[in-house]
C-alpha cells in the first residue's frame, strides 16, 4: 500500500488523521533535524496501522513535509 503523508513537526502532540483516500496528516513532537521526524513518523504510522516499523519505508520526500510512504 502506498499513502501520501503531510507531516507537521514540533507539534505538542502526536496524532494521525485521514484527510482523503490514502492521504494522511501526521503530527509529531520530533524536530526535523538529524532525521528525527522521519524516524518518529515511521513509529507513529507503525502504531496506527499496527505493523512493524520495518514494514514501513519512505519512498520519496525524505526532506519534505509531503511524503510518499510504502507499507508492506
Amino acid at each position: 500500500m502506498i499513502i501520501k503523508v503531510k507531516v507537521q513537526t514540533r507539534a505538542s502532540f502526536e496524532r494521525v488523521e485521514e484527510v482523503g483516500l490514502d492521504e494522511y496528516k501526521v503530527w509529531t513532537t520530533a524536530a526535523p533535524a538529524d532525521n528525527q521526524a522521519n524516524e518518529a513518523l515511521i513509529d507513529i504510522l507503525s502504531d496506527f496501522f499496527d505493523v512493524s516499523p520495518s514494514k514501513i519505508r519512505i519512498r520519496s520526500g525524505h526532506k519534505s513535509r509531503h511524503k510518499l510512504i510504502e507499507i508492506e
